[in-house]
């Protein structure tokens, strides 16, 4: 955990500091080189992000419940915790760092359809995205779980840029967070299950 948060906050110190025309320099070619289309596109995939991510625990658990099966249950909420680590650790930075958004600091310079209200690094959208997918994959790692998810996550990530609404290492930070965050809360579910619970059942019927 050490190593991952200093990695981490290594990233927000670059990004806030060192590669700051970089930074903007490659958001401003991203965002404004981009068709309606796309950005029609980026629009619906962040907007859906929360939805996504909440949806992927609720339904587990929905049909552990329905089938009886605990094992799924226990992945329900495993990824669940994945998310909620996650959200505690995104917020924390964000607020620590206190990056401004890049179109407060370069205003009229990108084209952005809705402005957020909170600082801007780490992207708690691409966090989120790849908390689910790191976690998803731990639990079931096959390339067809693999590969879907972190298309999708990747494509979160670009679409925050996309809009204009993160910088790179914004939207870096939060990938390394997300997964991060999956893979803590793994090794901490499996010691619990396995050493404080002995493989203890969740349903009885």
């Amino acid at each position: 955990m050490r190593k991952i948060t200093t990695i981490i906050l290594l990233t927000c110190v670059f990004g806030t500091v060192c590669a700051q025309n970089a930074d903007i320099n490659l958001l401003r070619g991203i965002n404004t080189g981009s068709s309606p289309f796309l950005r029609d596109c980026s629009t619906v995939l962040s907007r859906s992000t929360y939805a996504a991510v909440v949806a992927v625990p609720v339904v587990m658990g929905t049909v552990a419940f329905a089938r009886g099966d605990d094992a799924l249950l226990k992945d329900a909420i495993y990824v669940g915790a994945s998310l909620a680590v996650d959200v505690a650790l995104t917020m924390g930075l964000k607020y620590a760092v206190g990056r401004e958004r890049p179109y407060d600091r370069y205003p009229g310079m990108l084209q952005v359809p809705y402005p957020e209200g909170s600082p801007s690094m780490p992207s708690g959208h691409t966090s989120l995205a790849f908390a689910t997918a790191t976690a998803l994959t731990l639990r079931y790692p096959r390339w067809y779980v693999a590969v879907p998810c972190y298309a999708w996550a990747c494509s979160v990530g670009y679409s925050r840029m996309n809009l204009g609404v993160h910088y790179p290492t914004d939207v870096l930070a939060g990938a390394v967070l997300g997964a991060g965050s999956a893979y803590v809360t793994h090794l901490l579910n499996e010691w619990f299950w396995k050493e404080k619970m002995k493989d203890k059942k969740i349903i009885w019927y």
